[in-house]
């Protein structure tokens, strides 16, 4: 999740080959031959293949016609022209995941709590499950955004392909996470101290009864 939202950010491994899309733009005046996108910035590709990205600008929008983007709509592909829906499905994807990376980093130390009791399995498992809703809107807001303009880049001739790495994160993430919420539950549900505790006192209790009845049997037949 971490490498994910800060893919673009800066200009070094691995952070550099970390993105959503990439298109073939040449033919868009005043547009790179290959542009990715990312959560900071619409960066250009060296020539080694990996993002050359300029100045930072958090949560950057997917909005090929509009003034952030290429500012032109010369051979933008037209379902992007005229619509707000790129513009704000790729805008709300990151302060949901800054709340699930929240609720996760929560969920990690109470986490240690839970070695201890069984209260911080249930509170870890809570942290988790928050961090899991935000982390499935997040992930479902970016794979159906960056799919839909990959496939509008293609169908415009344009060759478009998906970050391989970024959606191999987020939806990694989204399955730690549903095992964590699973896992804290279980170690809340199970190992209950009291109920032990309880069990040694009997077997102990009926062991000493035991050895006294034997005590007193063994004097009585001693002593009729």
């Amino acid at each position: 999740m971490f490498l994910t939202l800060l893919g673009g950010a800066r200009n070094t491994v691995p952070l550099n080959e970390i993105y959503f899309l990439q298109a073939s733009t040449g033919d868009i005046p005043g547009a790179p031959t290959t542009s990715r996108w990312t959560f900071w910035n619409l960066c250009p590709v060296g020539d080694d293949g990996k993002s050359d990205c300029g100045k930072s600008h958090p949560d950057f929008p997917f909005d090929p016609p509009s003034h952030r983007n290429f500012d032109t709509t010369t051979n933008i592909p037209e379902a992007f022209i005229g619509t707000k829906h790129y513009f704000l499905t790729s805008r709300f994807m990151f302060p949901f995941l800054i709340i699930a990376l929240f609720f996760g980093v929560v969920s990690l130390f109470t986490g240690f709590l839970a070695m201890c009791t069984r209260v911080g399995s249930y509170l870890s498992s809570l942290m988790a499950w928050i961090a899991l809703i935000f982390q499935i809107i997040t992930t479902c807001l970016m794979t159906a955004v960056f799919v839909q303009g990959r496939n509008r880049f293609n169908a415009n001739g344009q060759h478009a392909t998906l970050g391989a790495k970024s959606f191999g994160f987020m939806w990694t993430s989204v399955a730690c996470l549903f095992l964590s919420c699973i896992l804290y539950c279980l170690g809340g549900s199970v190992g209950s101290k009291e109920s032990g505790y309880s069990g040694r006192e009997h077997r102990r209790r009926g062991f000493f009864s035991s050895q006294r009845s034997n005590s007193v049997r063994s004097n009585k037949e001693a002593n009729p």
